[in-house]
């Protein structure tokens, strides 16, 4: 009789005992016991749906009625806190529909021919149709992705004029042929005033009327390709404009860090070494994540597990190095200066228009620089949008507002 008791005593602690246990506040109650993935296993990897459910519903522990009295507090200030932290949820921009043609532009420099992906985005029924040109923001993972969603809101709009956006590759960038070239921001440039000029490329037969749109980099290139008057394009719309490379503008031009820059410029460029270089400072998943995350994006819960799997695999192309290795060092800086940066911008004064669109929530040095072009000469209309360095993709509505406004009256001038 005594080990029956026994065995109901403790078969009756065992049953108390599971209530002390952590379980996820969710509507289904029943959840069944799974093993624990291995890092490797691809349930690990999150998902939009899962990260969602997790912002909108954390976790928190339900005490046993045992639980002293203190840690019952403790837990209550801390459910309070989990409600006050959970804002609105991410803003995740849905994808753009396909492109209506996608091709090849062969741009040839140095006697190399070398292939340009680029691809536009039309409606069909659209008359009196004018040409915007979208040069993606240089980056260790540029690509046209960025735009895509922005070109096909501007598109689709029915008004009294209709628009064909073409989006560009930059060559070693996004789909386009990485060949190993000495890039710097003279050859960029080279590129830029080819594309806009040349009888074949994506943007011939415009006459003369095309908008340029360019975030961060490509917008200064274009801004000073215009100002050189290489190029006259009806407006340029600068988003996100920056000037200095990740380097520079954290350690600033010396000449021994201009000398550091160049050694790690040669390593990256190294045919073995190199790889084994960029695969740590830029060709993995965790670092990208963490780039997008603490700068890039202005909410790190818009930071999708597709995005970041979509700039890895641009990382993993042939001759993927060679234009980071010119970005990150300082190479592809149009300017060295902010007044430098200023004088590119008088240059259109009274010329071409020049819309700024800056961003709320940019990193603190390049919101500094976006800032100094608020009232700038040469600066016709300057906005503000939601975002950090990459608000076109993060935050598509309201720039293709902004963009969308600028065109209209871009076009309506007379030019």
């Amino acid at each position: 009789m005594d080990a029956t008791k026994r065995r109901q005593r403790t078969l009756e602690s065992r049953v108390h005992g599971s209530t002390r246990r952590s379980v996820p506040l969710h509507s289904n109650s029943t959840v069944a016991p799974t093993k624990p993935p291995t890092p490797s296993s691809p349930t690990m990897r999150p998902t939009a749906a899962a990260a969602t459910a997790a912002f909108a519903s954390p976790v928190v522990a339900v005490p046993s009625r045992a639980a002293p009295l203190a840690a019952r507090r403790r837990l209550r200030r801390a459910r309070r806190f989990a409600v006050r932290s959970v804002a609105s949820p991410p803003t995740v921009p849905k994808p753009a529909a396909p492109p209506s043609k996608t091709g090849k532009w062969q741009w040839t420099f140095e006697d190399k021919p070398i292939n340009i992906y680029y691809e536009e985005h039309e409606h069909e029924t659209a008359e009196n149709v004018k040409n915007i040109l979208m040069i993606p923001t240089i980056s260790d993972v540029s690509t046209v992705e960025e735009w895509r969603v922005v070109a096909k809101d501007i598109v689709a709009r029915k008004g009294e004029l209709g628009y064909r956006a073409t989006i560009v590759d930059w060559p070693g960038l996004g789909y386009s042929d990485r060949p190993s070239l000495n890039y710097n921001a003279d050859v960029m440039e080279n590129f830029l005033v080819q594309l806009i000029n040349s009888p074949n490329s994506p943007v011939a037969n415009t006459d003369g009327e095309v908008v340029v749109v360019g975030g961060g980099h490509a917008a200064t290139i274009a801004v000073r390709a215009a100002g050189k008057g290489l190029i006259r394009p009806s407006g340029i719309a600068a988003v996100a404009p920056t000037w200095a490379g990740p380097l520079p503008i954290v350690f600033g031009r010396g000449s021994d860090m201009e000398t550091r820059y160049g050694l790690l410029r040669g390593t990256l460029r190294a045919p073995a070494i190199g790889w084994m270089m960029y695969n740590v400072l830029v060709s993995n998943e965790k670092s990208i994540q963490s780039q997008y995350k603490s700068h890039v994006y202005a909410n790190p819960e818009n930071v999708t597990p597709n995005i970041v799997e979509s700039r890895y695999e641009l990382t993993k192309r042939k001759g993927a190095r060679f234009v980071p290795a010119a970005f990150l060092t300082g190479l592809l800086d149009p300017v060295q200066t902010r007044e430098e940066f200023l004088q590119l911008f008088a240059k259109l004064d009274g010329d071409v228009p020049v819309l700024v669109a800056s961003t709320v929530n940019a990193p603190k040095r390049s919101k500094a620089e976006m800032e100094a072009l608020r009232g700038a000469k040469g600066v016709t209309k300057f906005v503000e949008v939601p975002g950090a360095l990459l608000p076109q993709e993060e935050f598509p509505s309201p720039v293709a507002e902004e963009l969308y406004s600028f065109l209209k009256e871009s076009f309506s001038s007379g030019r």
